[in-house]
Parts: C-alpha cells; sequence; structure tokens
C-alpha cells in the first residue's frame, strides 16, 4: 500500500504512511459494524441472517449513498487481521449463512491474509463479495479461490449518471470488467437444499428517480451477454438520505409505476432469474444503524 492502485481511482498515496487517498482510509481496517443482516437477497440472507462486515470507506462514495455514514469514513473502529478472523467465526457461531464483505474493495490484501488463516482453521462458510464495482481486475484476481459468491452492483449504463452521481465517468466500462472477472472465477450458481446460495453471481441494479431508461439499458447489456449464468436483483429501496444539495431529482423515492417499468422491461426480454422488491422496501429500516457493533 505505499502506492495504493487497488481500485480505479489510482490515487498512488502512501497508505501505510497513514496517507489517504480516495477511499479515505489509510491502510489501518476500519470496520463500521459485523452483525447478522437479514436484508440481503433471499438466498443470501435466508432465515438466519447473513454475516455482514461493513468495512469503512469506499472509493466510490456516490452522492446518493445510503450507507453514507460509512463510505465518507465518519464510523468505524480499527480492527487487526487477527480481530478480523476472529469476527468471521463469531458470525459463523451466530449461525451466519455465509461470511458477507461489504464495500471491502480497499481492503483486499488484508482480507485475502484474514480469509487464508480462517479458512486453514475451519472458516467453511462461503464468502461473499459485496462491491459497487468499481474494481480492477487485478485486484479482484487476488481473492480467486477465496471468494464463492460475487454481489456486484451495476448501477448505471450511461456515463453522464456515473460522472454526475459518482464522480465516474468510466464506471461502466470498469463495472462490466469486474463481472466479467467475478463470473469467470466462479461460474454458474449452485444451491444448498436449504435454499441459500453456495456458489455464484448476483448483479444489483437499484432504481434511481427519473432513470428507467438506464435501469433499462443495464438490464439488456447483462441479460444479452451473460443470460441465465447470472441472476439479477431489481432493487426499488432507493431512499434520499443527506440534504442531496445540488441534486433536486434525487430528492424522492421512486414511484411504483418507475419501477413496475422497469421489472416489466425485464419480463418482457425474457429475464428469469431475478430477484424484486415489493412493498415499501423504501424506507429507512433497510440502512442499518452503523454503530461501531462489533
Amino acid at each position: 500500500m505505499e502506492k495504493c492502485n487497488l481500485c480505479p481511482r489510482g490515487c498512488l498515496v502512501n497508505r501505510q504512511a497513514g496517507e489517504r487517498g480516495y477511499c479515505g482510509m489509510t491502510q489501518d481496517i476500519m470496520i463500521a459494524r459485523a452483525a447478522l443482516h437479514f436484508w440481503e437477497e433471499p438466498c443470501i440472507s435466508g432465515s438466519n441472517g447473513s454475516g455482514a462486515v461493513f468495512f469503512t470507506g469506499c472509493p466510490l462514495r456516490c452522492v446518493f449513498c445510503q450507507n453514507r455514514k460509512i463510505a465518507i469514513g465518519r464510523v468505524g473502529m480499527p480492527v487487526s487481521v487477527h480481530k478480523l478472523v476472529e469476527i468471521f467465526f463469531e458470525l459463523k457461531d451466530n449461525g451466519a449463512n455465509n461470511i458477507n464483505l461489504v464495500t471491502p474493495t480497499h481492503y483486499v490484501p488484508q482480507i485475502c491474509d484474514a480469509l487464508k488463516y480462517a479458512k486453514k482453521n475451519g472458516l467453511d462458510l462461503p464468502v461473499v463479495y459485496n462491491t459497487g464495482s468499481y474494481e480492477r481486475v487485478d485486484t479482484l484476481r487476488m481473492l480467486e479461490g477465496l471468494v464463492d459468491i460475487y454481489l456486484p452492483d451495476c448501477k448505471y449504463k450511461s456515463s453522464e449518471l456515473s460522472e454526475r452521481y459518482s464522480n465516474a465517468p468510466d464506471y461502466f466500462e470498469v463495472a462490466d470488467a469486474a463481472i466479467e472477472e467475478m463470473i469467470r472465477q466462479v461460474g454458474g450458481a449452485s444451491f444448498g437444499e436449504n435454499g441459500m446460495m453456495k456458489k455464484g453471481v448476483i448483479v444489483r441494479h437499484m432504481v434511481l428517480p427519473g432513470c428507467t431508461r438506464d435501469s433499462k439499458a443495464v438490464l439488456k447489456y447483462l441479460h444479452d451477454k451473460y443470460g441465465d449464468n447470472i441472476y439479477l436483483s431489481i432493487m426499488n429501496q432507493y431512499t434520499p438520505v443527506g440534504e442531496l444539495q445540488g441534486y433536486p431529482e434525487l430528492k424522492r423515492k421512486i414511484t411504483q409505476r418507475e419501477y413496475d417499468k422497469v421489472v416489466d422491461y425485464a419480463i418482457d426480454i425474457g429475464i428469469e432469474n431475478a430477484f424484486i422488491q415489493e412493498g415499501d422496501t423504501a424506507k429507512e429500516s433497510f440502512i442499518p444503524d452503523f454503530s461501531d457493533e462489533l
């Protein structure tokens, strides 16, 4: 981490010396929450919950981020690699279906060390890599053989939207290459007898207000390229958080009509392996209380 280039930002700062790049983090592992999480897709959370570890900081930092408290680095506690391993086993002891690494990109080397040690010492749960997909392929390759399930976003196809909301005009090209690498690593989906995913890729897309055209473009691209080799998760849970100054179009939830248009389009183009959300999922109860719960 002397010249950090783990993510596409390529800051090249010396995180070992305490410098902070775009993600806002030094080399010290910071965790905002580690607990059973029940709000992932059904085959990830199940009835026992997913063993979610929320890492502080983010290489993307979208203006509408619903985990903003941790994305901008204001919440979190430092942990060692050894403590991270202990957390994995504590989550397993609490009945977690898997170990769910949330926004982990900027800590991949330390996570790899922790996973290798944990697996050698009996950790046998599937490992989920839960990411916004602003990933370098070379960084993802460090995880080969350590991650069982990839849970990436595909937020936008439009470079105008990705530049406006995530300061990343290259987002789609980067995410496309990242998802392709994830699929190469883990292949098609497989499930246990209890319905929990053991291996595979679920690509998430959250519909944003006024962006149904881009949502359709994302779904069409993914379906044309991957067909039933991946699962899709079409999300309606966008919740306005913070002041969103300068982004008046984001100060509302999506309408039922907007969401239905996207879901109907997915059906029309032949998408079958997909999760959808029903009811009032767009509420703050779906955003964890980040209170350094370790």
